[in-house]
């Protein structure tokens, strides 16, 4: 499929995002409060056909997790690896994004009801698949459904609203505590596995769910335990289990492998666990200039998103340029110049893109005003800025080699939720907080990315930047930000925020209204 679009860079609206999600069946959505036409005071008989609803509910969480803001934003721009730097008007959107990066939102911040709502209402759509007598495979797989957004909704907002499915609207939902939804995760998990397939690496199999992607998101679960039951203690009966999970993915064949981007392109590979049918337009065009363009996108990027100096500075390579031969580590990418762009790249690099921008031709860009188009690597401030401030990141890219008709598909449905080298550097960080040294776990897989020399220790600090060199731009920042205890660090343009009350999100307002039974979070 090809989209011929032009989108401003401005929030975008109900429609554009329809536009954008237009292969993906979505319905009209209901908050966590409303009922299901099969619920409520006629009694739910069950969904007619549950493989349908399966499938609706993949699609669901597939759109849920495609867009720039919401899931993506709540996850990445509230971090140190993602700003969006007001250009003029262009990005000003009232000051969301802004608030994001500085920590100030509120209840009423629209990707945060938003992200509470569409989680929420998947986690209901999961119970009804499970209370519909469906085949073991279904159930087994709407059951990992169920765990994976019930574990978004226990990380973000900590505690979660239940629904059952023959509770009319006379019930307000129970709430579960952190504590609590976290065994219900670890539960729903734990009985799918033996009915979930397993699935082999590099297969088109990767879509759904598998007995590997439940075992990942147990070691995520487990890996974040002190977080979830409060104690701020790791304990190595939970670290164990991580390296068990781990060591049972990487039993199936799934292995670190060599090279890095091209294990984003909808190749085989031995990296991918689990993907969504999620269109990755977004990840690409977000962050490029208006002059940076493709064949399929002739109008060129959004000029948006950008990364700070000090996470661009945690890669090995020259301080300020990228270009090829700058000494880099094969993950902070490279852009192509006069004498070396070509055909293939279409003149858009990979990776993190700072200085001088080329075309496909080796001709160098410019911006609208007529000036070379130069991306600076510091951004003076939040608001007041010109079109090249920032160093721009781009990890799916445009250009797609599988496509044999023109090689390019850059809306193409492959977003990547859980990979190998991140459940590789769990492994790694279970056995650093057991005592154990993980310096030889984590150069195992720098030695599968080019010109990226091992380390001689890892402390607590260096695997947190490799976690972040690693898997940038992949939904887990904040998530490993809070466990490293640096989500409230002070970083660039964002002063520290003095206490804890941002590791949660706030419990969106109208959800307060619907439901008595919520409390809202400390701070908020």
């Amino acid at each position: 499929m090809k989209l011929y679009i032009k989108l401003k860079p401005v929030l975008l609206s109900a429609l554009t995002v329809a536009l954008l999600v237009s292969c993906t069946d979505l319905e009209i959505e209901e908050t966590d409060s409303l009922i299901s036409k099969d619920s409520g005071a006629t009694g739910f008989t069950g969904l007619t056909n549950t493989e349908s609803s399966l499938n609706d509910l993949y699609n669901k969480v597939g759109g849920d997790f495609q867009t720039q803001e919401n899931m993506y934003a709540l996850s990445e721009v509230s971090t140190d690896e993602l700003l969006v730097p007001t250009r003029g008007t262009d990005w000003g959107d009232n000051g969301i994004w802004r608030q994001l990066h500085t920590h100030t939102w509120t209840p009423a911040h629209l990707f945060v009801k938003n992200s509470w709502n569409n989680l929420n209402q998947n986690i209901f759509r999961a119970t009804e698949i499970i209370e519909s007598n469906p085949s073991n495979s279904v159930l087994a797989e709407a059951k990992f459904l169920r765990a994976f957004n019930m574990f978004f909704v226990m990380d973000l907002f900590g505690s979660v609203p239940f629904r059952g499915v023959d509770e009319g609207p006379d019930v307000n939902p129970k709430v579960m505590s952190r504590s609590e939804a976290y065994s219900f995760v670890e539960t729903d998990l734990l009985e799918a596995l033996p009915n979930l397939e397993s699935i082999t690496p590099g297969t088109e199999n990767t879509g759904k769910a598998s007995q590997e992607a439940a075992n990942f998101l147990l070691a995520k679960l487990y890996l974040n335990a002190a977080i979830y039951n409060g104690s701020g203690t790791f304990d190595n009966a939970d670290m164990q289990k991580v390296i068990d999970a781990v060591d049972a993915i990487q039993a199936k064949g799934f292995a670190l492998q060599e090279g890095y981007f091209q294990i984003f392109e909808p190749t085989d590979d031995t990296e991918t666990i689990w993907h969504l049918n999620s269109e990755v337009a977004s990840r690409i065009w977000n962050t490029l200039h208006y002059s940076q363009n493709s064949p399929d996108n002739d109008g060129g990027g959004w000029n948006g998103f950008t990364t700070l100096s000090d996470f661009y500075n945690s890669f090995e390579g020259a301080p300020n340029t990228n270009y090829v031969g700058d000494g880099q580590e094969e993950r902070r990418g490279f852009v192509p110049d006069a004498n070396n762009a070509n055909n293939q790249n279409l003149g858009i690099g990979y990776g993190f893109l700072i200085g001088q921008q080329y075309d496909q031709n080796g001709n160098p860009l410019t911006n609208r005003q007529g000036d070379p188009l130069v991306f600076t690597k510091e951004i003076p401030a939040l608001v007041g800025n010109t079109e090249v401030e920032g160093v721009r990141v781009i990890k799916y890219h445009p250009y797609d080699p599988t496509d044999e008709e023109d090689q390019i598909n850059s809306f193409r449905k492959h977003q990547i939720m859980f990979r190998f080298a991140d459940a590789h550097l769990m492994k790694a960080e279970a056995m650093m907080r057991m005592g154990q040294d993980p310096t030889a776990t984590v150069n195992e897989l720098r030695q599968k990315r080019a010109d990226t020399p091992d380390l001689t220790s890892v402390d607590e600090q260096e695997l947190l930047d490799e976690r972040g060199r690693e898997l940038f731009l992949e939904y887990w920042r904040r998530n490993d930000l809070i466990r490293f205890g640096q989500f409230t660090a002070p970083w660039s343009l964002k002063e520290v925020s003095g206490d804890e009350t941002t590791n949660l999100f706030p419990i969106p307002e109208t959800a307060l209204l619907s439901n008595p039974n919520l409390v809202q979070n400390p701070g908020y």
